[in-house]
């Protein structure tokens, strides 16, 4: 498994996503709850950012229809999205956030 730097630490605020691109994929970087997630950047019922969205309990809400997603596993609780959408392994090195992007489901 490769492991990319996506971002530093630092460049994370507590609930707030980043949005990255790790070899043209769209990524986005959330700190939540002591842990860091990596989940891919568009809703998977609608082609729109993610990380324009909310984060609460360790969900990731789109902005544009209220689905919610599991930063854990990708999985949607709330319509329209019936689809999960990948995320990604995780690693901190020192102040860097390193993200594979090979898929965890």
């Amino acid at each position: 498994m490769t492991f990319v730097r996506a971002c530093g630490l630092g460049e994370l605020e507590e609930d707030t996503p980043k949005r990255v691109e790790l070899d043209g994929t769209p990524v986005s970087i959330v700190q939540t709850e002591g842990e860091v997630f990596a989940i891919h950047d568009i809703c998977s019922h609608a082609n729109v950012s993610l990380s324009e969205g909310e984060v609460d309990d360790c969900h990731i809400e789109c902005w544009l229809h209220g689905s919610r997603f599991d930063l854990r596993s990708g999985k949607p609780d709330a319509l329209p999205a019936t689809r999960p959408v990948p995320v990604y392994p995780v690693q901190i090195d020192g102040d860097d956030v390193l993200v594979s992007l090979t898929q965890e489901s």
